[in-house]
């Protein structure tokens, strides 16, 4: 029985290293990989052995006759990625029963080669994906470096928590924390409690693994109304990001428009309408838990400016849509693109996802009604948040279309368009991409600064996608190191650990992270839920010290 790759696929290739038959495509080697929504395995040539399921950081992967009733559509997406495509062959008198590509080593370093310091900040994916390229394939030693006093950026904080098996590849991550090469310095900004000029007086190397904190505006009438939020803030609520109060969301109306249709717009509309009680299974902020059990959210709108053949969602988020219990999933059939898209969409479209989801058109002048509902409505665009005379909240989005203006009635609205990098301090920025200006991870006119992620490369490709980033980054820098063009430090690691500790108020180590993560497992065993997050930095600290 083959294999199958599911809807949690993180599209690392850590499958693809493993697979002993070179049946998982596309591989890093091939065109279209990092334009794909997830691998795929082909049932042909799978000999089920299970390296590519033991070797899965996210748990995406299972036997075909384990799967689930809602995973069996995965059988149908592998297969069909191989239908039509030609067998590749092995070389005539080659000893191997599959086609492989050429060998390539991508990590070629002298014998004599030094031990290098570099500095990494930020422990999302993309940094922790550097902190193992360089651990696992050089002698270096390496600096973590994080603003907040807790490891897992994207990982903590942007995962959705009802997604948990994607949270683990977190789990590959910590056990670099306390590497024997790893100093970890937690709580600490860099460009502000330390420059980027004494980073870089301390290493041989800096590599800026930021992420993109930021998001993308509307640019239009009423956007900073009450009750008009980015996705960003909201995202980070639920998930006891201490940067976001516990009550800065209200969940008092009955409608909700979210603008938007990626992956994270729907993490946005499937929170809002899920069952509590499934949540409270979850790693949910215990504040986020409170107020979903009183919210008064019945129905959720995403608006997408283009049609359903170009929603910008993957196929299995959408997929997973459809399949919410309790929830109601409809097409406002308001525009006649929209249902001809879908019925004339490919087995591989996106919009054939929807072919059977009701279609209606929804009329706006009716108040949600008793059930949840979420409804998809394509080629519309907000115009203006509008408000009724005298007060600062929203009351009601003004929708642009083909057929004029629609008015739809909404007291909350979550802007779903993008992250976008910031500035920091002492390096360059480009303000239009929202990125440090670089050549393949090499920081423009900066030596010995390196940037990989989302402030590399803008806010798109998910966590998998930067374990090839870092790959590139981390080539160029060694590359660098090799032709000698990196700076040599003037001053020692230590010392650098002696000026963060000065600098920051909190700074918090990996005994202290473990401390975290103990009393946040303990918190949880407390009230029957697998975590309880620690959500304000004062707390985080005072579980830091414990340790």
């Amino acid at each position: 029985m083959p294999y199958v790759i599911t809807q949690t696929c993180c599209s690392d290739a850590t499958c693809v290293a493993v697979c002993p038959v070179n049946c998982i495509h596309p591989t890093p080697q091939e065109r279209a990989f990092g334009s794909t929504e997830m691998l795929h395995v082909d049932p042909a040539a799978c000999i089920d052995c299970g390296a590519c399921a033991d070797a899965c950081p996210v748990d995406a992967i299972h036997p075909a006759d384990e799967l689930t009733d809602a995973q069996h559509v995965f059988v149908e997406i592998n297969a069909a990625y191989y239908a039509g495509r030609p067998t590749p062959e092995p070389a005539a008198g080659s000893p191997n029963f599959h086609a492989w590509d050429e060998p390539a080593f991508g990590r070629t370093l002298p014998a004599d080669f030094p031990a290098l310091r570099i500095a990494v900040v930020g422990t999302g994916p993309a940094g922790m994906y550097t902190a193992q390229d360089l651990l696992l394939h050089t002698s270096a030693e390496v600096t973590l470096i994080d603003r907040l006093p807790v490891a897992g950026g994207l990982v903590r904080y942007g995962v959705a928590p009802d997604h948990p098996t994607t949270k683990k590849v977190g789990e590959t991550f910590a056990r670099f924390h306390a590497h024997p090469r790893v100093r970890m310095l937690l709580g600490v900004r860099a460009g502000e409690d330390v420059t980027v000029e004494e980073l870089a007086a301390h290493h041989d190397a800096v590599v800026y693994a930021v992420g993109a904190s930021g998001d993308r505006r509307l640019g239009i009438p009423g956007e900073d109304r009450t009750g008009s939020l980015s996705a960003t803030t909201f995202v980070a609520w639920y998930n006891a990001h201490p940067d976001v109060a516990p009550d800065a969301v209200d969940l008092s109306a009955e409608r909700v428009v979210v603008v938007g249709n990626g992956n994270v717009a729907l993490d946005v509309a499937r929170i809002l309408v899920a069952d509590p009680d499934t949540l409270a299974a979850t790693d949910i902020a215990d504040h986020a838990l409170r107020a979903l059990r009183g919210s008064s959210v019945r129905e959720v709108v995403l608006l997408g400016r283009r049609g359903p053949e170009d929603a910008a969602c993957t196929r299995p988020e959408l997929l997973a849509l459809t399949r919410l219990a309790g929830v109601d999933l409809v097409v406002d059939d308001h525009d006649p693109r929209t249902a001809a898209a879908i019925d004339a969409a490919g087995p591989d479209g996106i919009a054939a996802v929807l072919r059977d989801v009701p279609r209606t058109a929804v009329d706006w002048s009716r108040p949600a009604g008793p059930g949840r509902r979420i409804v998809l409505r394509f080629h519309s665009a907000p115009g203006e948040l509008a408000g009724d005379d005298g007060t600062a909240a929203i009351r009601s989005v003004r929708v642009t279309g083909a057929a004029g203006q629609t008015e739809i009635p909404a007291g909350m609205v979550l802007r779903a368009i993008g992250y976008r990098g910031t500035p920091v301090a002492g390096l360059p920025f480009d303000e239009s991409s929202g990125t440090v200006p670089h050549e393949n991870g090499r920081v423009t006119g900066l030596p010995g600064a390196y940037v990989v992620g989302w402030i590399k490369r803008g806010s798109r490709g998910g966590i998998g996608a930067n374990r090839a980033c870092a790959a590139e980054t981390v080539g160029t820098l060694l590359s660098d190191a090799v032709a000698g063009d990196l700076p040599r430090p003037t001053l020692s690691s230590k010392a650098f650990a002696r000026l963060a500790r000065r600098r920051g108020r909190h700074v918090v180590d990996a005994r202290g992270m473990a401390s975290i993560e103990q009393a946040e497992l303990s918190r949880g065993r407390r009230l029957g839920r697998p975590r309880s997050k620690l959500a304000t930095l004062p707390e985080l600290v005072k579980a830091a010290r414990r340790g």
